[in-house]
Order: C-alpha cells, then sequence, then structure tokens
C-alpha cells in the first residue's frame, strides 16, 4: 500500500514528538548491507502439514520464517542448525507430512561485539521503528580493520542500548566517511529485514548532492559495473570483469561555476542511484571525466588548477534527499538535508544563492524541482553508458 508522501526538511530544534529531531551541523555511494544474520529468536519447532508435503526444506522454512532471508536459512543448514526428525540435513532435502523441524539460529556476532560510545549525530526522524540520521562528514559508519570504535554504530548503540539486539545496531546502508547526509536506521530486526528488501529491491530513492570537476551535460546516465582496483586495494574502478557488480546513477546537472581567476568549471549536480556500490557516484564520475571536488582517492582528470585546492578536506558529496516506504506505517515518507557548512561555504564563494543551499524540497529528479541556472551553457544530455 502506497501512502500519501510525507516531506520532511531537516531544520529547526528538537521537538518533544520527534517529528524534527535536531538542526543539522552537518562506507552503495552507499554500501547496502545484505539481510540480518541472525541473533533473531531462541530455537523453533516446526510440525509440516500436508501443505507443505514434498518441498525443499530450505523453501519450506522460508515460508515459515517470514523475517529471515532464504540464504541466511541456507546458512543455518549448512552449519548443522536445522534438524529434519532429529538428524542433521541438507537445503534440497524434501519435507513431509508430519516431519519435525528444528532450528537453532545461530547469534549475530555484531550483537557482542561493539561497545556503546557517546557520539553526536542529528537525528532527524525518530519513530517505534527507525531513526533517520544526518551523518556529518568524518564519521564512519561501521567499525572495521584500524577503526573499532568511535563509529557511527558505537554511537548508535549508546543512543538506543535496544539496537544491541539488532545486527550491526539497525544499520542498512554506508556512506562513506568522508561524505555526509541522510541514512535510515532499523530499530527493530523486522523494520531492518524490510528495509533491506526495499533497498534490493531498489525502491528507495536516495539523492546526492556533488560538485565535481567540468561542465556536465543535463541529464546523463552512467551505466558501468564497478570492481575492486587490483592494483589499489581501496580504491574500485569500471570494469567488465566477472567479479564486477553492475551499477546505475542518474545524474542531473544543476548549475555550473566558474573557478575565479580560472578557466576550469566547477558543476553542482544532484545524482541519483539505482544501486548502492561501494564508492559508486566517485567512481562512475571519474569515468566520465568528472572527479568531485576534495576526493582524495579518485582524482583522474581533475585539471591542474584544481590539484592545490584547499576549499575541502574530503570528497564535496552530501546524501541530501531519502524517500522509502516505512516498514510500520505503510505510507511513503521523505526527509531532505542541506549541505553541511564546508559545501556551502565552496558553493557561496562559487556564485551560488542562499536558496540554492536549501535543502532540496522535492527531488531533483522531477521536472519542475532544479532548473539550472540561468546564463549556463550546458551541453545537449547524453546516456553514457560504459559496460
Amino acid at each position: 500500500m502506497q501512502g500519501k508522501v510525507a516531506e520532511i526538511v531537516a531544520m529547526g530544534p528538537s521537538s518533544p514528538n520527534a517529528e524534527l529531531e535536531a538542526s543539522l551541523t552537518l562506507e552503495p555511494e552507499a554500501d547496502d548491507f545484505d539481510l540480518p544474520a541472525g541473533g533473531l529468536s531462541p530455537i523453533r519447532r516446526f510440525l509440516v502439514r500436508a501443505d507443505g508435503d514434498g518441498l525443499r526444506l530450505d523453501k519450506y522454512l522460508a515460508g515459515q520464517l517470514a523475517d529471515v532471508s532464504r540464504s541466511r536459512i541456507q546458512k543455518w543448514i549448512e552449519e548443522g542448525a536445522v534438524l529434519l526428525n532429529g538428524v542433521v540435513a541438507r537445503a534440497r532435502a524434501r519435507v513431509c507430512s508430519d516431519d519435525q523441524i528444528t532450528v537453532t539460529p545461530s547469534e549475530a556476532p555484531q550483537v557482542c561485539a561493539f561497545e556503546p560510545e557517546p557520539i553526536a549525530f542529528p537525528v532527524v526522524w525518530e519513530d517505534e521503528a527507525i531513526l533517520v540520521i544526518d551523518k556529518p562528514a568524518g564519521l564512519i559508519v561501521h567499525p572495521g580493520a584500524g577503526n573499532w570504535g568511535g563509529t557511527l554504530l558505537n554511537g548508535l548503540l549508546a543512543y538506543d542500548p535496544r539496537l544491541a539486539a539488532v545486527p550491526r545496531a539497525g544499520i542498512v546502508h554506508r556512506l562513506d566517511a568522508g561524505t555526509s547526509g541522510l541514512m535510515v536506521v532499523a530499530r527493530t530486526v523486522a523494520a531492518q529485514i524490510d528495509l533491506i528488501r526495499q533497498l534490493q529491491a531498489r525502491t528507495v530513492a536516495r539523492e546526492y548532492w556533488a560538485l565535481v570537476a567540468g561542465p556536465v551535460a543535463p541529464s546523463v546516465t552512467i551505466e558501468a559495473a564497478i570492481a575492486r582496483d587490483p592494483r589499489n586495494p581501496i580504491r574500485f574502478r569500471v570494469s567488465r570483469a566477472l567479479s564486477a557488480k553492475s551499477a546505475r546513477t542518474f545524474v542531473r546537472c544543476l548549475a555550473q561555476w566558474r573557478v575565479p581567476e580560472s578557466s576550469s568549471i566547477i558543476s553542482w549536480i544532484a545524482c541519483q542511484l539505482e544501486t548502492g556500490r561501494t564508492h559508486q557516484i566517485r567512481v562512475h564520475l571519474e569515468s566520465i571525466g568528472h572527479p568531485l571536488i576534495g576526493d582524495p582517492l579518485y582524482t583522474k582528470h581533475l585539471p591542474s588548477a584544481l590539484h592545490a585546492q584547499k576549499w575541502l578536506s574530503r570528497q564535496a558529496l552530501h546524501a541530501c534527499r531519502l524517500q522509502l516506504l516505512h516498514p510500520v506505517r505503510q505510507e511513503q515518507m521523505a526527509w531532505s538535508s542541506a549541505p553541511p557548512e564546508d559545501m556551502q561555504a565552496l558553493m557561496r564563494q562559487l556564485g551560488a544563492s542562499e536558496e540554492q543551499l536549501l535543502a532540496p524540497s522535492k527531488s531533483c529528479f522531477e521536472v519542475s524541482a532544479r532548473q539550472p541556472a540561468v546564463g549556463t551553457n550546458l551541453r545537449r544530455a547524453p546516456r553514457a553508458r560504459i559496460r
């Protein structure tokens, strides 16, 4: 069921009803996570009825455990956590009427691996099922090698201790450490699975604002698979390798400005993700000759005049709008966020008006949402399809 879209612009002070909870201060580009890996419940027992007769074991359990992914069920079977009539079974085993199945779910390691830490982050929306936050640039989302503390996950555990019972403290997608902006966090396992399935179905609308080098066409679609760069393990690149993952990014140019005392052009663009690969926007924009301003990793095609810029200490990328189907209310909801001060300062320096610095009132991919700035000489829009 799809209801009326609720538009929420992140602005103003906290309110006791949690409708707008904090003014903004401020690794998919976003990484989308798979379904939770466990920690769901104690032992589960099932008696197969006539309507289940003849089904594969994994398919039968998928129908009984609606809150668990098929891949996770298969993992439990491989681990010997599923017994069919008291015997460890294979996923391909067929069940019969009156068979008894016992499932002992394995606990998610994230439940006990991380500690709560008081970390500040603005909460834009809060209810019983989800949190929407505006991640500051510089905040790492998830603990990993070299960063086992001081992350958003640690902060979420301190903000709401109940999130310790949800895999990854409710995180369903990532933003790079240097990227700011909106993220949704699930407060229950059911909400987390719902959100991840929405991400997998590509029904979550995620829009970003970015500042990039060079004049960008009015409308571009970049369709190019992405894989890790074998020459640099922290980089990704457009690739035709079998291991490459399909990725699609939609781009709209909102304005162009000439850099003072330079012939270089900087474009202000909006990007919409259909997929959620690591560094997707950064890789895709670099691949068509428009690297992000300030990006420390993806600098190919960056004009020499912009190499020495000191405007930003991170990539000029901000997740400005998020729209999804609320997992409990079953209505479409949307939130928007203005760019943080460092991006605003650069945009002002380039010539942006104060109105252009406001959070988007609607999707930049709606025809009337944003028009290119008057006086920009935008060339005809191509469709960039890179295989």
